[in-house]
């Protein structure tokens, strides 16, 4: 513990150029104290750390001091290279910088770790678009994704509708959600977060210089944001409702032939099992003509009760079924 927690610190020293006793007590989940140990004991082994008293003052290392990455165990040094996603990082135009980047952190590495890299790639490759789609990616993604790494604000003309509107957004991050790119921006005009699809930009137009750079909040968070919004989103689209009896294998595909949120909610709240071992819930559906889709896909272990109208669809199916099939 005591060692991953030094090499932690050095670490933290090369990336800043001084940090206090109280920062790196913070990130390091440790006492004041304890970070003088450490810094001792760092110093006893041949790493220069230097303190600098007063107020001002705080801890360094001296000349440039770098160490290589000799802390990494393999399954570390393999998981790092997972982290990349290369069609991701070609799209936002980071793919030469990513390269380089493996480079350097491969040259790094342990002899006996120099082969993780392939060992990964071997084992692990994400294919991020979903099936039957051609990827397409947006012609003003670089733009945008320059602008998210750069905290620089944006005005953006981008297709609602029949029309189009102009924001001047503050871009905090971006989503690659089944082969499709989304921004999560603040809006400055209306202070508010909100979800933009970048390939519904016309044009982005970044100002250079200070001016055009925004303080972040600090308390934002990018995977908790996307995933409220999405769960919004899937809720916002069911506006309709049906009322479905399940066998049991039909309650176990559920989650796999309609919306997954509608899916949870409704077997949340199903009816105990009558006496033919059916559940019957309440489904929210985007649409009648869509939940018919969907649920034609469960065949006999769903019967839908209502509304009368999508029972007519399914019982009209049903001889045309009978029909063919002779019975």
């Amino acid at each position: 513990m005591r060692a991953a927690r030094l090499i932690k610190m050095v670490l933290l020293l090369q990336s800043r150029p001084t940090m206090t006793a109280a920062e790196l007590a913070r990130e390091l989940e440790v006492s004041e104290r304890t970070v003088t140990r450490d810094a001792q004991a760092l110093s006893e082994a041949g790493v220069p750390v230097y303190a600098d008293r007063g107020r001002a003052g705080g801890y360094r290392l001296v000349g440039g001091y770098r160490t290589r990455l000799t802390g990494l165990a393999r399954g570390e040094a393999e998981a790092l290279f997972l982290s990349g996603v290369p069609g991701a990082l070609r799209e936002m135009g980071l793919e030469d910088a990513a390269s380089a980047a493996r480079l350097k952190v491969s040259a790094a590495l342990l002899p006996s770790l120099r082969d993780a890299p392939r060992t990964a790639a071997q084992r692990f490759h994400l294919d991020a678009p979903a099936w039957f789609q051609e990827p397409q990616t947006p012609a003003l993604l670089p733009v945008v994704a320059d602008a998210v790494w750069d905290d620089r604000r944006v005005r953006a003309r981008y297709r609602r509708g029949e029309g189009e509107v102009t924001r001047e957004l503050e871009p905090y991050g971006l989503v690659l959600k089944a082969g499709v790119w989304y921004l999560c921006a603040r809006a400055v005009d209306a202070g508010a977060f909100r979800t933009y699809r970048i390939d519904r930009f016309v044009a982005v137009e970044a100002p250079e210089g200070l001016d055009g750079r925004f303080e972040r909040d600090e308390a934002f968070d990018l995977p908790g944001f996307w995933g409220e919004q999405a769960e919004r989103f899937a809720r916002s689209i069911l506006r309709a409702e049906v009322v479905v009896r399940l066998s049991a294998t039909g309650v176990r595909r559920l989650l796999y032939a309609v919306d997954p949120v509608a899916a949870r909610d409704a077997l949340t709240a199903a009816r105990e099992a009558d006496a033919e071992g059916r559940v019957t819930v309440t489904l929210r559906v985007e649409s009648e003509e869509v939940a018919h889709t969907q649920l034609t896909a469960l065949g006999p272990e769903a019967e839908v009760l209502s509304p009368a109208t999508l029972r007519l669809r399914f019982a009209e199916d049903a001889l045309r079924l009978a029909r063919l099939y002779g019975a």
